[in-house]
């Protein structure tokens, strides 16, 4: 016996997610349908499919639409970064994609530190080029300008003292 199910997710040699296919009765109740795999191929099920991937394909839209805007703004811009900077223009510590998104919603962007694609922390004093990844199919390029900021005093350093 064969049965029609609506698939929900891509299956190597199978389909793709939201295909229509034909498969072995047993495959479809015993391993399909557990894992939350495909639906019957039901007319009420086509009909809510349909309906769900059009709503997918709106929200995708929208969220393209979003991407696209934040990053023509974020191209406009450049952003400062004041960090303690020591001897030969390196930092105590580094600039990492946390402290860049820090940045970027202080201006007020929506910028996740999972969206900032750096390959190491910065450890020295400059102009950098960061991309941002907004979305699968878009991407910035950010200026960030690392430079000496305000550093706290050095002074004496703290006495301890240990009782005996």
């Amino acid at each position: 016996m064969s049965k029609q199910v609506i698939l929900t997710a891509d299956l190597d040699k199978v389909g793709t997610a939201g295909q229509t296919v034909t498969v072995a009765d047993g495959y479809a109740r015993n391993y399909l349908f557990p894992r939350e795999l495909a639906l019957p191929g039901t007319p009420a099920n086509l009909k809510r499919f349909e309906a769900q991937r059009k709503k997918r394909e709106a929200n995708a839209a929208v969220a393209l639409t979003a991407a696209q805007e934040l990053a023509a703004q974020l191209a406009k811009q450049s952003f400062t970064i004041n960090a303690d900077v020591g001897a030969d223009d390196k930092l105590h510590g580094s600039i990492t994609a946390t402290d860049i998104a820090k940045a970027l919603q202080a201006e007020g962007l929506a910028v996740d530190r999972k969206q900032i694609a750096l390959e190491h922390p910065i450890h020295t004093a400059g102009v950098f080029d960061v991309d941002v990844k907004l979305h699968p199919a878009v991407s910035a390029k950010v200026k960030i300008w690392i430079v000496a900021g305000e550093t706290a005093p050095t002074g004496e350093a703290k006495k301890t003292s240990r009782k005996k």
